[in-house]
């Protein structure tokens, strides 16, 4: 038993040797052309040689600053990196030219109709910001790799959107900005795309959803408006009892109180003021039976 397993081991150690080793081999190869690709070669410049004025045109090339070039000969891509910035030379009929921009480009996700985990129905729209930062992965990898990431971020934007609820979209969009930008970044790794950044622009809710929002929120205030109303006759009646206790304490105080009050009823616009007196005041004035 020990000896079938120690064979079946050797031979998946063997299988992955042989499988690197044509990995390796085929790697070696692939820069070269062959007899027939040198042989096209050769034709390609001496044709290049028989205009050689007019091919001048035709033969150099420049790339930007922010621009590489991809240069595809006889369909295999030379020196397995791209060329740039620059100026440099290629053979008109043998090789092909695909320049790719490296700078940031930004894109906006059309209004997406959107059902949260809620079951309420949103239109949310979006902008991505992403750059290349691999010439040859977003040649090689995919066709046409701006318009590839915008389609992959709608369905991204459905499927993030789609495990959240109507609260958590409305309070938490960094935290579904960065969800997204994770999601877009693994995506298109292997196309050499780098997501940096994602942002929801705006979050569009039904009439009859906003009504309501409305609705629930004027309730509220309305409520707290109470409560701090009620707390506030409350706290008057307290001091009201605290005032009457010290007034009943000392009767000086009440006179005092009462002086006040006149003072200020004085200084209103009042044409006539009545200014009663204490029954004790008037006994001193009163005949005596």
């Amino acid at each position: 038993m020990i000896s079938t397993t120690c064979s079946t081991v050797e031979m998946v150690t063997q299988g992955k040797l042989e499988i690197s080793t044509s990995e390796n081999i085929e790697d070696k190869n692939s820069g070269k052309l062959g007899c027939c690709g040198w042989l096209l070669v050769i034709i390609s410049v001496l044709l290049l040689f028989c205009t050689f004025p007019l091919s001048l045109f035709m033969c150099f090339k420049i790339v930007q600053e922010y621009e590489r070039a991809v240069i595809f000969r006889l369909g295999r891509i030379v020196d397995r990196k791209p060329k740039g910035p620059g100026l440099f030379f290629v053979l008109p009929c043998t090789d092909v030219l695909a320049k790719v921009d490296l700078r940031t480009i930004s894109f906006d996700i059309p209004p997406q109709e959107i059902l949260t985990k809620d079951s309420v129905t949103v239109s949310v729209d979006a902008v991505v910001f992403f750059r290349i930062y691999c010439p040859i992965s977003a040649v090689v990898n995919v066709s046409n790799a701006p318009n590839s990431t915008r389609l992959l971020a709608q369905t991204t934007l459905r499927n993030v959107l789609g495990t959240k609820n109507l609260a958590e979209l409305l309070s938490d969009r960094e935290g579904i900005s960065l969800s997204m930008q994770e999601s877009l970044d693994d995506a298109t790794d292997p196309w050499g795309i780098k997501v940096e950044r994602v942002e929801i622009k705006d979050v569009k809710l039904p009439q009859q959803l906003q009504r309501a929002m409305a609705a629930e929120a004027e309730a509220s205030r309305e409520a707290r408006a109470k409560v701090i109303a009620a707390e506030g006759e409350m706290n008057a009646s307290r001091a009201l009892k605290e005032a009457s206790l010290v007034i009943a304490e000392s009767p000086s105080a009440l006179q005092l109180r009462y002086l006040q009050t006149l003072n200020s009823i004085a200084a209103e616009k009042n044409s006539t003021i009545i200014f009663p007196l204490p029954l004790d005041m008037m006994q001193a004035f009163m005949p005596r039976k």
